[in-house]
């Protein structure tokens, strides 16, 4: 009999060997979460119990395509919503696309914002909130909690399984000039409602399902160790990474099973839950820098560098590694299952594969170091360090 996923699996790991470790943690649930099929059917509903009525609907062309954001807006108005398409995100929004996007949004007068696609998407929208509202640069927002001003209230829906962008109230905006990455958060960012329909996520290509998912996949093994784990950000990190683990090849197999794409879709949410109440790592850090310099999908740069990290961080949090896998050398397992789970989706897995040169690792290094989530990396990082990283990755 042909097996099926099953989202209703429980698993279970040992138990934290050394509690003491965790990080203290201060949760606030802030995003209402709706889950299932054909959920996106609520939005109107949604919006008109925040009191909207003038909604922006950020996107991108690639989503256009799919017919989303034409059956939202359908369902918008239907409502009585008066709505506005914002359809030209790109990938890695920056400044420059924030602005245009804030300077829509006052000519239409729009008091609710709703992202609708993946999590350039989300940023998108999460940036326009900031400027909107608060007025000033996005690089006024660079840290946390810098918005003094109450922010519009917003629904997040994506369509893809990877940022977890929709569980989090950070922006990750680059600076125009610069393509330097800025991570720019604030509780009131924060999405009031997000809605996960896993029928959303059917349309996206293969290459974007596998470099979202292993994406995602990152974010859960970086939340688990990072300096700022906790029992909350690891309890959603373990399952996290155990749905996406055993989801991911399913929806190669078959694209249509829409429980492997629920249980992704969770996967990527308890994973971005895992990061809005802990941080990521090396993985992230190094990954930002190839983006910045060679435009190499986020996705992409982040699985060739993650093994590797993995490796230089199994010196101090071994005993995490085997904890999370539930295997003796649990570094050894999770390098061979990231490989795994990228060469079956196709993804390169060297440095030199996608064109990176030798000569640019001191530069990449230097800007890796300045990145603030590799200041939560388990094993301190150095130039040096960094360097070898990037040369093993090669």
């Amino acid at each position: 009999m042909k097996e099926t996923f099953s989202p209703t699996f429980t698993g279970s790991g040992p138990l934290p060997k050394h509690p003491s470790n965790f990080a203290p943690f201060d949760f606030q649930p802030r995003t209402r979460v709706i889950c299932g099929r054909g959920t996106i059917s609520k939005v109107g509903m949604l919006v008109r119990e925040f009191s909207g009525s003038r909604v922006m609907l950020v996107t991108d062309p690639g989503i256009v395509a799919t017919g989303h954001p034409e059956r939202a807006i359908c369902l918008l108005r239907e409502c009585g919503l008066e709505t506005f398409l914002f359809s030209e995100v790109r990938e890695n929004p920056d400044s420059r696309l924030i602005s245009e996007a804030t300077d829509f949004a006052h000519q239409n007068a729009v008091d609710f914002m709703v992202a609708l696609g993946g999590g350039s998407s989300m940023d998108c929208a999460k940036g326009v909130n900031f400027l909107l509202t608060n007025g000033g640069t996005m690089a006024d927002y660079k840290g946390y909690g810098k918005a003094p001003q109450p922010m519009l209230p917003s629904i997040g829906i994506p369509t893809t399984a990877g940022t977890g962008s929709e569980a989090q109230s950070y922006a990750l905006i680059s600076e125009a000039k610069t393509q330097t990455k800025m991570a720019c958060g604030d509780p009131k960012a924060a999405f009031r409602v997000a809605i996960l329909d896993p029928e959303l996520t059917v349309s996206q290509p293969p290459m974007v399902a596998a470099v979202t998912g292993i994406d995602a996949l990152a974010h859960a093994l970086e939340a688990f160790v990072c300096l700022r784990r906790n029992p909350w950000s690891n309890s959603h990190a373990r399952e996290a990474f155990r749905l996406l683990s055993l989801a991911f090849p399913i929806i190669f197999a078959e694209p249509n099973n829409l429980d492997a794409r629920m249980a992704m879709l969770w996967g990527a949410h308890l994973s971005g839950m895992a990061i809005e109440n802990s941080m990521l790592g090396a993985a992230h850090a190094s990954a930002n820098p190839i983006t910045a310099h060679y435009g190499i999908t986020h996705g992409i740069a982040v699985s060739l560098m993650l093994p590797h990290v993995i490796w230089f961080n199994s010196e101090v949090v071994g005993d995490l590694y085997q904890e999370l896998s539930g295997q003796s050398d649990g570094a050894k397992f999770l390098v061979a299952e990231v490989d795994r789970l990228a060469l079956m989706a196709g993804l390169p897995r060297k440095l030199r594969e996608v064109g990176i040169s030798k000569s640019i690792f001191p530069i990449l290094a230097e800007e890796a170091l300045q990145q603030w989530t590799g200041t939560f990396n388990p094993r301190p990082l150095t130039e040096d360090s960094l360097i070898q990283l990037y040369e093993a990755a090669w």
